[in-house]
């Protein structure tokens, strides 16, 4: 069985949010996407739901996260090489995000991070095919 994930996320201004993203390259499944939701793809098995605050409250109880000083998730994304793990973060920081921590490199396996908008932390990762096939 293959499953599918939907992480969740609040955001303060989903039309702000989704334009970040697509800025990025990223695609969205509309039919899922309204005024206050933004259905963004990863991948035919994984979708970030990106829900402006109000709306994501509907699906909880107790408080959200402040960003600003704690980290609820890392989410991480993987990159086909290191040039892109860079391009990508480096648009991230140009479209108003923020770098977050230093890049981690490893010979085999090289990572960059931001926060998005919202302060949440996303990683952008590439592995050496050698190594993650072998």
């Amino acid at each position: 069985m293959s499953r599918m994930m939907f992480p969740n996320l609040p955001v303060s201004d989903v039309t702000a949010t989704r334009k970040f993203f697509d800025g990025l390259g990223f695609e969205f499944n509309d039919q899922f996407c309204d005024a206050q939701t933004a259905c963004m793809v990863i991948n035919e098995h994984t979708m970030v739901m990106l829900l402006e605050t109000a709306r994501f409250k509907d699906f909880i109880a107790g408080d959200i996260c402040d960003t600003s000083k704690a980290r609820e998730v890392l989410l991480c994304v993987s990159a086909e090489s290191r040039d892109e793990v860079d391009s990508l973060v480096d648009a991230a920081i140009a479209a108003g995000g923020s770098a977050w921590m230093e890049p981690q490199d490893q010979g085999f396996m090289y990572g960059r991070a931001f926060r998005d908008l919202d302060g949440h932390v996303w990683e952008v990762m590439w592995m050496d095919p050698a190594v993650t096939q072998g």
